[in-house]
């Protein structure tokens, strides 16, 4: 599955099914082009399983104070559109992975 990019307009969509990982993130910030790569690797290993949505807080900051996004990058794991967990910073694919499986 591709990772999807979500707008202020279309987020509730993208999360309101099965399990999500949303990466609110930023071109202009560092450790989000580092776990860039990363999330490519989550969503192709765990494809079927969990759907990758990423949310640029500058074109949505709508979405990004709706959920009191402080720092970038912070990860937020929805279940059937409810939050279910969070991480911030820059995250190695075995933690990002472990972080999503006890969601699966």
């Amino acid at each position: 599955m591709a990772i999807v990019n979500a707008t202020d307009q279309t987020f509730v969509n993208e999360v309101k099914e099965g399990v999500v990982l949303v990466d609110f993130w930023a071109p202009w910030c560092g450790p989000c082009k580092m776990i860039a790569p990363v999330l490519e690797e989550v969503d192709r290993e765990l494809a079927g399983k969990v759907k990758v949505v990423k949310v640029n807080v500058d074109d949505n900051p709508e979405t990004a104070g709706k959920y009191g996004v402080m720092s970038i990058p912070t990860l937020f794991v929805f279940k059937d559109g409810e939050v279910v967990d969070k991480t911030v910073g820059f995250q190695p694919k075995e933690a990002l992975v472990g972080f999503l499986s006890k969601h699966l």
